[in-house]
């Protein structure tokens, strides 16, 4: 199925969300081609030692929504990884439960390598991550 059916399969739930999504709790909650946005509530329960929110939450769910944006763009048959990822933490999560969204958006989507951009926000839009990736395109014909 195209990447696009395949994630809003995936946010309908017809298709389970993937383990790592249901570990770090955060959905996929909207898809448009080129743009993907997912969704927590970050909680104590991800604290590190010094009592923020672990650096790897932040990456994950910037890299789920940067990955899906370029996710929506594929055909049948189409596949990608992630080469790379840059991340910026300007502020640390609350972890009050209130929501914050991965806004993930295509800038160049390349037959082999397509790149993206997300933004970690809150309700007010107040910035608390940005970062960037380049993802590898593969076909399932090789």
């Amino acid at each position: 199925m195209a990447g696009i059916d395949f994630l809003r399969a995936m946010m309908n739930g017809d298709l389970s969300r993937c383990a790592y999504q249901a570990t770090m709790e955060y959905d996929l909650v909207e898809v448009s081609e080129g743009r993907a946005v997912f969704e927590g509530r970050p909680g104590d329960y991800l604290s590190n030692p010094l009592g923020t929110v672990h650096g790897g939450y932040y990456a994950g769910i910037l890299d789920s929504a940067m990955g899906c944006a370029v996710h929506s763009l594929l055909s049948a048959g189409q596949y990608f990884t992630t080469l790379e990822f840059k991340l910026n933490m300007v502020r640390p999560l609350p972890t009050d439960g209130s929501a914050i969204r991965a806004i993930g958006e295509v800038i160049h989507p390349g037959r082999k390598i397509a790149t993206s951009e997300a933004r970690l926000v809150d309700a007010n839009d107040k910035l608390y991550a940005h970062a960037t990736c380049s993802c590898i395109i593969f076909s399932a014909e090789g």
